[in-house]
């Protein structure tokens, strides 16, 4: 459902603001109601059929000078009757392409998902252990367990979200998780050897240890789906399977290979996590540009825009050294 409740407590001054802003926007029902609080008033927009991020935009400029304001944002289980497309005409969409999700659901969400906390440290060693098993002795359906509970998704488009608008705080958060969880899940990975009898020869861990295109495009195709999930509302916990696929498997590998003293397999392992990781952000970073999300103020969408540009720049430059290294085989 893409129906929206904005629950708004605003200066009674400013009403008739919002009222003709969520007119003007395509609200499906505006409704105020007094408060307790002198000055104070309450008012209730469902949004339905319209831009909701060019309408939560045109709040905040509108109340940017008050104090004491507040806008929460939920989403209704039903609406009883239906609200249909026909209640919202068509002169009042926006021309601006529609997001499923807006701006600031959006960091809410991603935000969850970045926190270092122990329930992220807590799956990040139960899924690198349950990786490591699956990968010595080549059991794909522990495999495949171990990337449902693996936690690599959230700081991975953190950090790409954080690019998108331009929020460094957002940014240093996703990139200290992903480093933390990948560092972990290294380091537990190279006591494998010690713990357990292993043979280096099966086939789901030699598999890891060389680069091919087809892991391009897989890393490519995870970062992008994780994005639209995000964007759309979807649960991302399939899409979370397939960037854990993308990641954990080589960095464990990488762990054990290391461990075990194979340098040139370790390498290889490496060398597939490296292109993995740039892959899932480059990708996730196209996705969070083509949907249009940006920072709200010109001045924050100008430094956002430049941080947006350096960022793909980066990546695209370490995609193509990584490319070339396995074109010509260096690697692998």
């Amino acid at each position: 459902m893409s129906t929206r409740i904005f629950d708004i407590i605003l200066p009674s001054d400013k009403i008739e603001t919002l009222c003709e802003l969520a007119e003007k926007s395509g609200a499906a029902n505006v409704t105020v109601t007094a408060s307790t609080e002198p000055g104070i008033a309450q008012m209730r927009i469902i949004a339905s059929k319209i831009d909701r991020q060019q309408l939560l935009d045109r709040i905040q400029f509108a109340l940017r000078h008050d104090e004491g304001w507040r806008v929460v944002i939920s989403k209704p289980e039903a609406i009883i009757p239906h609200i249909s497309s026909h209640d919202v005409s068509d002169e009042k969409q926006s021309p601006i392409k529609l997001m499923t999700a807006s701006r600031e659901e959006l960091y809410q969400n991603i935000m969850s998902g970045a926190a270092l906390d122990r329930n992220f440290i807590v799956l990040t060693f139960l899924s690198t252990i349950v990786a490591a098993i699956g990968l010595v002795e080549n059991n794909v359906a522990v495999l495949v367990g171990a990337m449902v509970i693996a936690p690599l998704l959230g700081p991975n488009l953190a950090f790409a979200f954080g690019t998108a608008i331009g929020d460094k705080g957002l940014m240093i958060k996703g990139l200290r998780t992903a480093i933390i969880g990948m560092i972990l899940a290294i380091g537990l990975s190279m006591t494998v050897p010690f713990l357990l009898p292993i043979s280096l020869n099966g086939a789901e861990l030699m598999g890891r240890t060389h680069v091919g295109f087809d892991g391009v495009v897989l890393a490519l195709a995870s970062g992008a789906a994780g994005a639209l999930s995000i964007t759309t509302g979807l649960s991302a916990t399939l899409v979370g399977v397939m960037v854990a696929v993308a990641l954990l498997p080589p960095a464990v590998t990488f762990g054990i290979m290391l461990s075990a003293g194979e340098m040139s397999l370790a390498l290889g392992a490496f060398t597939l996590l490296a292109v993995n990781v740039v892959c899932v952000n480059l990708s996730a970073k196209f996705i969070f540009l083509t949907r249009g999300i940006t920072a709200r103020t010109w001045s924050e969408k100008k430094d956002a825009k430049q941080g947006m540009i350096i960022s793909i720049g980066v990546w695209v430059a370490l995609l193509s050294v990584l490319l070339f290294v396995i074109y010509t085989g260096r690697i692998g």
